[in-house]
């Protein structure tokens, strides 16, 4: 991009204590060189670790961060909605806070952010987890990338970068981890155009992972299932957008 957008860089955090600290700092530090006009959101979701008292401390030193605390988790998808609707830039990039993705390779997806793009989705060069997860993930990614008719490289690779406008025309609805999938088939399906960088991703130096345990996989299946059953069978999600478009003047996909 040939001007400096205004930025928000938001993360949602669950026991992210031990890194959400280093992930605001980081972020700040490379928006102060991307752009004048930015801002920093946490969407703090039912930690119970000191995850909160690290936010307080913080905000106390940056004014442009904001912080959002949930006492009572909303669920992945949950946090994602308050982020994005609380942006207030042009352009959003989000990632965990859990440091597995480097928010200074934010520069890599504005340098991808040309006037033709929508959305620039990183793809992982090597995942940095546990075998039996690198498994975990191959099957699932496989799997949703049939079942959605996905296009992108690396659909779970939470490290984006999308103009805050095309939340005029899709609407989410997910609260758990499947708001990802909901993201990228509603923008696909929308029309919205994607561009794809690689991006490092790296071993988890604090807390553990809320998605690979047997009891949310389990969970995680039915929610896909009826994701699927809402967004291919029916597809009365592109009624919505279709009318959505048409009241914003913006043409059909």
């Amino acid at each position: 991009m040939t001007e400096r957008p205004s930025i928000t860089a938001f993360f949602p955090a669950f026991n992210d204590a031990g890194t959400i600290g280093s992930m605001v700092i980081s972020a700040i530090e490379t928006l102060e060189d991307l752009t004048d006009d930015y801002e920093v959101i946490v969407v703090e979701n039912g930690s119970t670790d000191y995850t909160v008292q690290v936010l307080e401390s913080l905000a106390a030193h940056y004014p442009r961060l904001r912080v959002f605390t949930h006492r009572q988790p909303l669920g992945y998808g949950g946090a994602l909605r308050v982020g994005f609707a609380s942006a207030t830039k042009d352009l959003i990039f989000y990632t965990d806070g859990d440091a597995q993705y480097d928010p200074r390779e934010l520069r890599l997806l504005l340098a991808a952010m040309h006037d033709g793009v929508d959305i620039v989705n990183g793809w992982k060069i090597d995942r940095s987890d546990p075998l039996h997860r690198k498994i975990i993930g191959r099957v699932y990614h496989h799997t949703v990338k049939v079942l959605f008719g996905f296009k992108l490289r690396d659909v779970d690779c939470d490290f984006r970068l999308i103009r805050r406008d095309v939340f005029d025309v899709v609407e989410l609805e997910s609260d758990s981890g499947t708001i990802c999938l909901e993201l990228v088939k509603k923008l696909q399906d929308a029309g919205y155009r994607f561009a794809e960088v690689p991006v490092h991703h790296y071993h988890r130096t604090y807390g553990q992972s809320q998605f690979f345990n047997f009891p949310r996989l389990w969970r995680t299946g039915v929610q896909l299932i009826q994701l699927w059953g809402k967004l291919v069978v029916r597809r009365q999600h592109m009624k919505q957008i279709a009318a959505r478009r048409r009241k914003l003047g913006l043409p059909q996909p």
